[in-house]
C-alpha cells in the first residue's frame, strides 16, 4: 500500500510539471543542463517604420514569393507547429479568412519548420496561405530572440507597421493598420 501512494504522489507531481511545462512551451528554452525550462525575455529586433528585413521566400509548394509585387497591406506571422498560442492564431486566420482579402497580402514563416511538418499542419488546420519553412531561424532571427506566435504587420511599401506577440485567448485583437 505504501508502494502504491509513493507512485500516486510521484505521478502527480510528474502531470504537474508537464501541465506548468505546457503552459510556457511558447515562449521558454532549455538546455541539456537544464530540468525546468527558462523563461526568455521577448526581444523585437524590428520597429515601426522600418523596411521589411527580407522580403522574397520560397514557399512549401515551391512557389516564389516577393512581397514588393503587390501595394496591399501584408500580415507576415512567424509561428511553430507545436506551440498552442500559435495553433489558435492560425485557427483564428483561417475563420476570418484573411487569406482571402482583397486588401491583404498574409504569408506565415514556420520557425525551425520543414516543408513536411508544415504541410501536415496545413492539412490540419486548413490553411489557405502561403507557408514557408525557416529551419534553421534564418528569418525569424531578422525580427526576434523567442516567443510565437508574432504578427509582423506590413504596409503597402512594406514597412513595418506594428508587430505584435500574438498569445492569448484574441490573437487578432490588434490586427488594425
Amino acid at each position: 500500500m505504501k508502494l502504491f501512494t509513493q507512485l500516486s504522489t510521484l505521478v502527480s507531481k510528474i502531470a504537474l510539471i508537464a501541465a506548468l511545462l505546457g503552459l510556457t512551451a511558447c515562449a521558454s528554452t532549455a538546455t541539456d543542463t537544464d530540468i525546468e525550462p527558462k523563461k526568455v525575455k521577448y526581444l523585437t529586433y524590428v520597429k515601426p517604420g522600418q523596411p521589411m528585413p527580407v522580403t522574397q521566400f520560397t514557399d512549401t509548394q515551391g512557389n516564389r514569393i516577393d512581397l514588393a509585387r503587390s501595394d496591399n497591406n501584408k500580415l507576415v506571422v512567424l509561428f511553430a507547429t507545436w506551440c498552442h498560442d500559435s495553433q489558435r492564431a492560425i485557427k483564428a486566420i483561417v475563420k476570418r479568412d484573411l487569406a482571402n482579402s482583397e486588401n491583404i497580402d498574409l504569408i506565415a514563416i514556420g520557425r525551425e519548420e520543414n516543408k513536411a511538418s508544415l504541410d501536415k499542419f496545413a492539412k490540419t488546420y486548413g490553411t489557405n496561405f502561403p507557408l514557408i519553412a525557416d529551419e534553421n531561424r534564418a528569418i525569424y532571427s531578422q525580427f526576434a530572440n523567442a516567443g510565437v506566435p508574432r504578427l509582423i504587420l506590413l504596409d503597402g511599401q512594406n514597412r513595418i507597421v506594428k508587430t505584435i506577440i500574438a498569445e492569448g485567448k484574441q490573437p487578432l485583437a490588434e490586427v488594425v493598420w
